[in-house]
């Protein structure tokens, strides 16, 4: 029997290669002179600051565009509102790291109305980490390819990548 997982995981050496190009680009920028840009990591995400709310998100824009051309799907990150935080203003920017339960179910769901495919789809939880993947099982790989399609060509929040072939 065959099967996959489908995941969606950010490749973080990459995501580390984008910030550190943004932080180049901002100290160089010359309409963020004056405003003292910064980026720093946090647990989840970045905290971006600057001194006005306009520059705060063209700071997360600098960073969407680096996602970009390093080939990584903006769909991994997540802006909150900025905030005034005394003379500056903060934004976070979350990075998903893994498939949230959410989406996680409406990805079974849409293989489960596709009558037309012959395959199981099952969510699995890591009680560690919090992380979710569906497994994908059928008895011919095509049934598998005609998966991958169909969920590509679907408009989710997600970005989605597929792993663990097992024949």
């Amino acid at each position: 029997m065959a099967s996959m997982d489908i995941v969606s995981k950010p490749d973080l050496h990459e995501v580390k290669n984008a910030i550190d190009q943004a932080q180049k680009e901002l100290k160089t920028r010359f309409d963020f002179k004056g405003t003292d840009p910064t980026i720093d990591e946090i647990e989840g995400g970045f905290k971006l600051s600057a001194s006005t709310e306009e520059k705060v998100k063209a700071v997360a824009d600098v960073i969407e565009d680096k996602f970009i051309k390093r080939k990584i799907s903006i769909k991994f990150l997540e802006r909150k509102d900025p905030q005034a935080s005394g003379a500056r203003f903060t934004m976070q920017l979350l990075l998903k790291k893994s498939l949230d339960t959410e989406n996680a179910k409406k990805i079974v769901a849409i293989l489960k109305e596709n009558k037309q495919l012959k395959v199981t789809s099952s969510i699995q939880n890591d009680k560690k980490t919090g992380d979710s993947k569906v497994r994908v099982e059928s008895k011919q790989i095509d049934d598998l390819q005609a998966v991958q399609a169909l969920l590509r060509s679907k408009e989710l929040p997600v970005h989605l990548s597929f792993e663990n072939y097992q024949r």
